[in-house]
């Protein structure tokens, strides 16, 4: 079983033909809302080619959260543990989109803020059941650091999205497995420009495996044994980038139930190059079937 703890919120999208400058209004050409959240997102990824998921979370008592649960199941993720925050609204994502498919996002993390310790307390059990974990940034980080600091020491495996860049100083990297940083993640965390050696600094910290990922250049997989491996992305039709780094993650976790790393980064490249390809975050979210027909394309 997958198991993710984070964040879910309501995407508001809004194409622009670029990125306004300050003080400047700028007419977007359509407005749509999707639903998403890293944590969501990434479980939802996972879910769609075929994994057992369980989502972590909190979500408002608002109509959007009523719509963000609905989606999750439709999607076949566990919700059981999905706890709702009375007086709090769901959290929300301002995102614009250009003509280039690049995107500029504003967070408001509503009821996100609530997967606190005491939260944790009620569902670290279940959480250490899992035989994956997936983490990212968008809930308090001071969760994330007790939750590390209590689960087993061999079991689940961790992989963390430090996304949104954060300080990873106070986190005990030792217990993560698996560091998905992208370039500017790298470099944040890292405090190195240079890729190689960033990655080989949070190595040093603690984490088992770095993985790079590269946009349009694929994924670099960075190993504490000092080894190194590069992993193309197809050419794709580029729409819209919200969920690429999601759908990497989700997949990636999803891979890592049956294969080992090289392959599972792999196959997660191609879900990454794919949810690029349609708009939106959970609803560019690759089946099974589009990634294997993706692989053979690809052959």
């Amino acid at each position: 079983m997958i198991a993710v703890l984070g964040s879910v919120n309501m995407d508001l999208v809004m194409r622009v033909p670029r990125f306004p400058s300050p003080g400047e209004t700028l007419a977007g050409s359509s407005v749509s809302y999707f639903p998403g959240g890293k944590g969501a997102n990434q479980a939802v990824a996972a879910a769609k080619l075929g994994a057992d998921v369980q989502f972590f979370g909190c979500v408002g008592d608002d109509a959007f959260g009523d719509q963000l649960l609905v989606a999750l199941g439709d999607a076949g993720v566990c919700t059981k543990a999905v706890e709702r925050v009375s007086k709090c609204a769901s959290g929300l994502a301002s995102i614009w989109v250009n003509e280039a498919g690049e995107n500029a996002i504003a967070l408001a993390p509503g009821a996100n803020g609530c997967v606190d310790g005491a939260y944790l307390e009620r569902h670290i059990e279940s959480i250490a059941l899992a035989d994956i974990l997936l983490l990212q940034l968008e809930i308090p980080i001071s969760t994330i650091v007790v939750l590390l600091r209590q689960l087993p020491a061999d079991a689940p495996i961790v992989i963390l999205d430090p996304a949104p860049a954060q300080d990873l100083s106070g986190l005990p990297l030792e217990r993560v497995d698996l560091l998905t940083p992208n370039e500017h993640e790298l470099r944040s965390s890292s405090g190195h420009q240079e890729i190689d050696v960033g990655a080989f600094s949070l190595l040093d910290r603690g984490v088992k495996h770095v993985i790079a990922t590269l946009g349009s250049h694929g994924a670099t997989s960075f190993s504490a044994d000092g080894s190194i491996s590069h992993h193309a992305a197809p050419d794709v039709e580029v729409v819209d980038t919200t969920a690429a780094g999601d759908a990497f993650s989700g997949a990636l976790a999803w891979a890592l139930l049956t294969h080992p790393l090289d392959d599972a980064v792999s196959q997660a490249v191609i879900a990454g190059a794919l949810a690029t390809t349609k708009p939106g975050a959970q609803p560019s979210l690759p089946t099974l079937q589009e990634l294997r027909e993706a692989e053979i394309r690809d052959a």
